[in-house]
């Protein structure tokens, strides 16, 4: 290769001998660290299956900042859907999860990506169990509140899916009510 770079004219590369083999086994080498990188990528994929939302650039960029926590930030909109972004401390430790919109819902216990050591998967797991445990909180403590205040108060106090959830909810069991005071005719 170092003869090519000091002489790139074409008849002059035809004829070096051995060029084709050389090429040939620079191949097969490529070849085999592509196999064994999308290996790699397969198993992180199935540790951790939201990865598979990421193409091999996105997760080697997050599998390479396994140090930096933060750098994962950009990719939590392909991973989860609804979440713009984890509230961080100052020591690197996940308190809760922003909406696009803004809105916050706090964890229900603190995530350490550091404990994890390295690991992006491990945490990242940990993190869509808490979302979920969380989410479920809110709208469990959202239900209760909601006969506590005036709709108007109440709406002003929960997140966009607790506030959806519980007003369906309350919606479908008034619906349930009338209809069997009145029939169908209840629910005009």
């Amino acid at each position: 290769m170092e003869r090519i770079n000091k002489n790139p004219r074409a008849l002059d590369v035809v004829e070096i001998g051995e060029l084709g083999q050389i090429l040939k086994t620079a191949d097969d080498k490529l070849e085999t660290v592509q196999k064994g990188l999308n290996d790699y990528l397969e198993s992180k994929r199935g540790l951790f299956p939201r990865f598979f939302f990421l193409s091999n650039e996105e997760l080697l960029e997050i599998l390479s900042e396994t140090k930096e926590p933060l750098r994962v930030q950009p990719h939590l909109k392909k991973c989860f859907e609804g979440v713009n972004g984890l509230k961080f401390d100052e020591e690197k430790k996940i308190h809760g999860m922003y909406s696009i919109e803004g809105e916050y819902v706090p964890f229900t216990r603190v995530i350490d990506p550091i404990a994890s050591k390295g690991a992006v998967e491990d945490w990242l797991v940990q993190v869509e169990d808490v979302m979920i445990k969380s989410v479920k909180q809110s709208v469990e403590q959202c239900y209760q509140d909601y006969q506590k205040k005036s709709r108007e108060k109440w709406v002003l106090c929960w997140p966009g899916q607790p506030i959806l959830t519980v007003g369906m909810m309350f919606w479908t069991m008034h619906a349930e009510e009338a209809m069997k005071k009145s029939g169908v005719a209840g629910l005009a």
